[in-house]
């Protein structure tokens, strides 16, 4: 009688586990589990199980393919900038929104002739996004594991840590930079994400001291620790929100969005498996036209550096793209369409 290696055996456990659980850039969905809340339990921490599994890659390799072969987008974007009179065809054009000395995505790309970026509140989500610190200019997009991304899909790379698992790959780095903003400013309680079986991560509720613990297809919370907002202990937060959602269980907690409305912090998603999902980190108008621009960011598989994307169909206007664009919008390594437009609840 055939037995199956130990090996092999623990190596197909663990898969059907990410698959049950977590989202990565478009896991499948299972029925939500029962949860419940108590003060000591001697089953193993997800937490725990999360972090010894993640280390052996192997599963991840099946994913990392994905990133060289990208999803070939068509030319189906509408370039036409009113009141822009750059010439398509310089090569000084491709280049005159960038300031090679700016830090922050504010100053690291200027508007395009005739255009202002939108007024935002200060101390917003939508100025968060607009001053994040960027790496300097040519810096390569890198993997979690140190290796450099080989497409060149990005103008610019967001100074942030990735982590040094694959983790924080596409919904991962939208959450990521929710929940960095609302952390910062101490808005605890709206931090939360559901995994894709639709347990729901408060964070709020980790740092009283629980922890999530899983035993088969049953998750609930465990007093384990004192309270602590520390930010090592968030980050550990987030590594957990990271490999148990994804775009199909994010897409399920944000609301759509009508393409005439959007602003910063929306963000294009496609969830499921495979999915994927870029935030809205700029915008600018003109004001004789009304015509909007607007700039994405993003990671990918493997996890990655989190970047600010290339406009594949005009080179002159890059980073920006318009908001008159077709039915689709062709970004370097997806297709998105306009009623994949949402945005977060609260």
């Amino acid at each position: 009688m055939y037995s199956i290696p130990t090996k092999t055996f623990k190596l197909i456990v663990f898969m059907i586990m990410l698959a049950l659980f977590s989202g990565g850039c478009g896991w499948n969905k299972v029925q939500p589990p029962k949860t419940v809340e108590i003060e000591q339990d001697k089953s193993q921490s997800v937490d725990q199980t999360a972090e010894n599994s993640m280390d052996q890659d192997t599963v991840q390799n099946d994913e990392k393919g994905k990133d060289e072969q990208g999803s070939g987008p068509g030319k189906v974007q509408n370039n036409s900038i009113q009141g822009n009179e750059q010439n398509a065809d310089s090569p000084e054009s491709a280049v005159i929104l960038i300031n090679e000395r700016g830090m922050t995505i504010e100053e690291r790309f200027s508007v395009p002739s005739g255009f202002e970026r939108v007024k935002v509140q200060e101390g917003s989500f939508e100025e968060y996004l607009r001053q994040l610190p960027l790496k300097p200019h040519g810096t390569e997009v890198k993997y979690y594991d140190g290796r450099i991304k080989p497409r060149e899909v990005h103008e610019a790379v967001i100074d942030m840590d990735v982590g040094d698992r694959d983790l924080q790959q596409c919904a991962d780095a939208v959450m990521r930079l929710r929940a960095e903003y609302l952390y910062m400013n101490g808005l605890y309680d709206k931090i939360h994400f559901n995994f894709t079986n639709g347990f729901r991560a408060d964070y709020n509720k980790w740092v009283q001291g629980y922890r999530i613990y899983i035993n088969n297809n049953t998750v609930r919370w465990i007093k384990e620790t004192d309270y602590s907002t520390d930010y090592t202990s968030f980050r550990r937060y987030m590594d957990m929100v990271f490999a148990y959602a994804g775009t199909l269980s994010l897409s399920r907690e944000m609301q759509p969005v009508s393409i005439e409305e959007m602003k910063i912090g929306d963000v294009f998603i496609k969830g499921g498996s495979p999915g994927h999902c870029v935030i809205v980190v700029d915008m600018a108008e003109n004001g004789d036209s009304g015509e909007k621009l607007f700039m994405l960011a993003q990671s990918y598989m493997p996890a990655q550096d989190i970047h600010i994307l290339k406009n594949p169909e005009s080179e002159n206007l890059s980073p920006w793209y318009s908001l008159d664009f077709s039915d689709q919008l062709a970004t370097p390594e997806w297709i998105f369409t306009k009623d994949q437009l949402m945005r977060f609840a609260d």
